[in-house]
């Protein structure tokens, strides 16, 4: 069975995942040079994050619940939703999320897609990541600050995109913010999830190795 690129818009149970642990990763090299300076580069653009959602596993009904969603997704085969447990949404996980959590683009009268993006950081250093997974319902957007109707606009949950009505185009020079909350696309790392009872009763954890599909 070959599969490319497939994907179930299905999420990870989410009470198990907020047991999880784990988080973002980079990959960058560095040489040491025979002065004692360092060269260092990076060969990600982006980062990519890996968990270990065996630790949100506490009943062998959870367990099954793991196993049932394995099987269902063929292991390693098919993607599928994450909610990362540290970070979930376009502001703090403390705060609620308003429409100008996260500027997203500049009008010019004629665009009409945006993609919904997140910056970490300041705008000198910051990073911007792309979130190609908005929560169905979530996503609130504004113009130049003010509210927009979600009659006005559509959002595409499976790429990350809002498209406004023609009757909506923002203006030239107009801000676009929004905000959201969003999962992860991500797949098992392993092909196996090694069980046993007796380890389990006495309170061991079975490895369930998640990482996240970059876009």
């Amino acid at each position: 069975m070959s599969v490319i690129n497939s994907f179930h818009e299905v999420r990870f149970p989410a009470d198990l995942a907020l047991g999880a642990t784990g988080g973002p990763e980079r990959r960058t090299e560095i040489v040491t040079l025979g002065s004692g300076r360092e060269q260092r580069n990076t060969r990600w653009a982006h980062s990519r994050r890996r968990f270990n959602a065996g630790y949100g596993v506490k009943t062998v009904d959870d367990l099954h619940a793991v196993i049932a969603f394995f099987e269902e997704r063929r292991g390693r085969l098919f993607g599928f939703r994450f909610r990362d447990p540290f970070d979930w949404k376009s502001c703090p996980p403390g705060q609620i999320v308003t429409p100008t959590d996260q500027s997203i683009g500049t009008g010019d009268g004629q665009e009409a897609v945006f993609r919904i993006t997140k910056r970490y950081g300041s705008d000198e250093t910051g990073y911007l990541r792309n979130i190609s997974k908005p929560v169905d319902g979530t996503v609130i957007v504004a113009v130049d600050g003010l509210p927009v109707p979600s009659s006005d606009y559509s959002v595409d949950e499976t790429t990350g995109t809002i498209t406004f009505q023609p009757a909506s185009i923002p203006p030239d020079s107009a801000s676009i913010t929004c905000g959201f909350e969003f999962d992860i696309p991500v797949r098992f790392d392993t092909d196996e999830i090694a069980m046993n009872m007796g380890n389990f009763e006495a309170g061991d954890i079975p490895s369930i190795p998640l990482v996240e599909l970059l876009s």
